[in-house]
């Protein structure tokens, strides 16, 4: 697990979020952690969907970046189980796989996703969206 806590902040309130990445791809789930920490945002990573649902229950971030194909708890039964708690109804989820059909969307939808990014992210589409507010 990486843990930053940089001094800086940069989203569109000029506050620092908290970000739960959960992906078993340990590098992509490095590289994401290093471009989010560079934005000044503090960033912790797991490898799965259980892990990931322990910490998130310890930590409560503020926008959680989910691989969908993980062990564990997919990232699907992961979206439903933290939507299904006060606090998760309030985080931001978003879906970053390599499974980019409209039926993979409509999944991602259904268990709770704001977004759904098809895998390589690109990095600009990823900032801006995590420095939206959750609607809804």
């Amino acid at each position: 697990m990486i843990s930053h806590d940089p001094a800086s902040a940069n989203s569109d309130d000029g506050a620092r979020l908290t970000v739960l990445i959960a992906d078993d791809n340990h590098d992509a789930a490095e590289s994401l952690a290093l471009l989010l920490d560079l934005e000044g945002h503090e960033v912790r990573t797991v490898g799965d969907g259980r892990q990931a649902l322990t910490l998130a229950e310890a930590w409560r971030p503020r926008v959680a970046l989910l691989d969908i194909g993980m062990p564990g708890l997919n990232g699907y039964q992961l979206a439903q189980a933290l939507r299904a708690t006060d606090w998760g109804q309030r985080m931001l989820l978003i879906a970053l796989t390599g499974w980019g059909q409209s039926d993979d969307q409509a999944k991602a939808h259904d268990a709770g996703f704001d977004h759904h990014c098809t895998k390589p992210v690109d990095a600009d589409q990823l900032l801006a969206l995590i420095a939206q507010p959750r609607a809804g």
